[in-house]
């Protein structure tokens, strides 16, 4: 049999020995250094490892844009092809948008400050012009009393769609107009409610209190969506006459 061979000295045993006694140096090295647990670093990742994380990080990243990403609104040429904007020819009737224009009544009640409770005062033009200027006209019953084109001149019906740049009506004859707001001058009324005109004939004489609100709409300078027309900082401009 051949003998074992011998134990290799620890690093640091031979260290502590050069600087302490032999009895020192074996109880420091017992007590401190050999019960004392070793903590290890962990493995190196290899560079298989690496792609890895870097690949489930790009997934995760991926994953977390998309479940908060807002779908992507539809082109105008998406919007004309999926027919999202038709209007049914069968269902353009003036009976059925009759009572869309009674609610539009009752919503500029509320612009024009005449809802029963309300503090009703004279309609002007410095205090409900900009109200005015920013509602939408979707069920307004509007005429045309003036254009470039005298073939417009008295087309009459109810808005059933406010685009940028024309009307869509509705006539009595379940008829639709596209109407251009380009140098075409609009007229449409608010009837007075029951209270209000109550109110108002105990002040004034009855016969001037049952007309209605007459306004005129300039479609050149109302050549603007609906949606942009809320947010739109009202401004004076001049007019031209046709």
């Amino acid at each position: 049999m051949t003998d074992s061979p011998t134990q290799k000295t620890h690093i640091a045993q031979t260290l502590l020995s050069r600087a302490h006694s032999p009895e020192s140096t074996a109880t420091q090295f017992t007590e401190k250094i050999k019960q004392r647990p070793l903590y290890l670093r962990p493995t190196e990742s290899t560079a298989t490892d690496n792609r890895s994380r870097r690949r489930l990080h790009r997934l995760r990243k991926k994953e977390y844009f998309l479940k908060h990403q807002k779908p992507r609104p539809l082109s105008a040429r998406e919007k004309r092809e999926s027919g999202l904007h038709d209007l049914p020819k069968d269902e353009c009737k003036y009976a059925i948008f009759k009572g869309l224009h009674e609610l539009w009544v009752e919503y500029m009640h509320e612009i024009l400050d005449l809802k029963p409770g309300a503090r009703a005062g004279p309609v002007s033009a410095l205090v409900h012009g900009s109200k005015l200027v920013s509602a939408d006209y979707h069920g307004a019953e509007i005429e045309v009393v003036r254009s470039s084109c005298a073939g417009r001149v008295g087309v009459k019906g109810i808005v059933v769609r406010d685009t940028k740049f024309t009307f869509v009506l509705v006539t009595e004859g379940d008829e639709m107009k596209t109407i251009p707001k380009e140098q075409t001058i609009f007229k449409f009324t608010v009837p007075l409610p029951a209270s209000a005109k109550g109110e108002q004939d105990q002040k004034e004489s009855a016969v001037e209190w049952a007309k209605p609100l007459v306004f005129e709409l300039h479609g050149s300078q109302f050549e603007n969506r609906p949606v942009d027309r809320a947010n739109k900082k009202f401004k004076w401009r001049n007019i031209d006459y046709l």
